[in-house]
């Protein structure tokens, strides 16, 4: 349960909101604003109890969805440390 309560609390300061979260809270669906980067382009988080792990899905392209799954809360804060390419205007 802690391990769920730090991926939420990362999940917050990664600047993601809940959406939506099963009836018996083993899954929750985050989502995070439209950012100006290509990995932030409608990024949703899917945190499970289950597996005790965290994928996020984000898309790079028209119909192009790429997925990065944590099992570690350090790493998951270390993904969101990184400096993403950014989105060219068109």
């Amino acid at each position: 349960m802690e391990r769920l309560q730090a991926f939420q609390t990362a999940a917050r300061k990664g600047g993601f909101v809940l959406v939506s979260e099963s009836g018996e809270g083993t899954v929750q669906w985050l989502r995070k604003k439209l950012s100006g980067t290509v990995r932030d382009t409608r990024q949703h988080m899917c945190i499970d109890s289950f597996t005790n792990s965290v994928t996020i899905y984000w898309m790079t392209a028209p119909g192009e969805v790429k997925s990065q799954t944590f099992r570690g809360v350090a790493a998951l804060e270390e993904w969101f440390e990184q400096i993403p390419e950014t989105t060219m205007q068109r």
